[in-house]
């Protein structure tokens, strides 16, 4: 269990799991797929579209974790894991229309029904945000690898946020504006990470006012 609540498990008692599940299923190989409800969509459905961008967010965020270990920022890697399996969650969520068959499964796939998930979201922005210097410029992907990578996650996030769209009468909204705040704790995350690890955030300067070496 983390400290956030969610039952993160050991690899140690992953790889403790009897192997009897086959990764491939060819069940796929006609270009349709299978919702969490049994009933199957071509690949390229909405739906689909949306699991991709969560799956590829998740990604991303371990990427990010992979270069928060063991610096001064690593604080940041347990809300990322939640995060990720928050996200899972979601995906749950996104994969069992509202209007499908079995009540039972879309009761059982219900996201965040009271909105705790995105109100500790917003606690951890502002806990983080209370110490960042302030810039009146954008600020520019970078800050380290790890600062860089957090924006790279904030980016898939909006992307993932936009797959959602078409898909708000059949999913919880609370799915949506996870999804939506999460690309907030993100880039504020980005910026902490970047502040902590002694990294300098490049901003945003107009084109007429910046000489640069292609210049010469």
């Amino acid at each position: 269990m983390s400290e956030h609540g969610i039952q993160i498990k050991s690899p140690d008692e992953v790889k403790s799991y009897p192997a009897t599940i086959k990764v491939y299923t060819r069940t796929g190989d006609r270009g349709t797929s299978a919702l969490y409800t049994g009933e199957r969509r071509p690949k390229d459905d909405a739906v689909f579209e949306a699991l991709g961008a969560t799956d590829e967010l998740s990604s991303t965020i371990g990427l990010a974790v992979a270069h928060l270990e063991d610096t001064p920022a690593a604080e940041l890697v347990a809300r990322l894991e939640v995060v990720q399996c928050l996200l899972q969650d979601v995906g749950s969520n996104v994969a069992t229309p509202a209007g499908a068959r079995s009540q039972a499964k879309v009761e059982r796939t219900r996201f965040d029904a009271d909105g705790a998930h995105c109100r500790r979201l917003e606690e951890w922005i502002d806990e983080l945000s209370a110490g960042l210097p302030v810039h009146r410029s954008f600020i520019l992907p970078s800050g380290g690898a790890a600062a860089a990578t957090l924006h790279v996650a904030r980016t898939v996030c909006r992307r993932a946020e936009r797959a959602l769209v078409p898909l708000l009468a059949d999913i919880d909204q609370a799915s949506f504006t996870f999804v939506n705040r999460l690309s907030d704790f993100l880039f504020v995350a980005a910026r902490w990470a970047a502040m902590k690890q002694g990294a300098t955030e490049k901003i945003y300067v107009h084109h007429k006012g910046r000489a640069t070496d292609c210049d010469k």
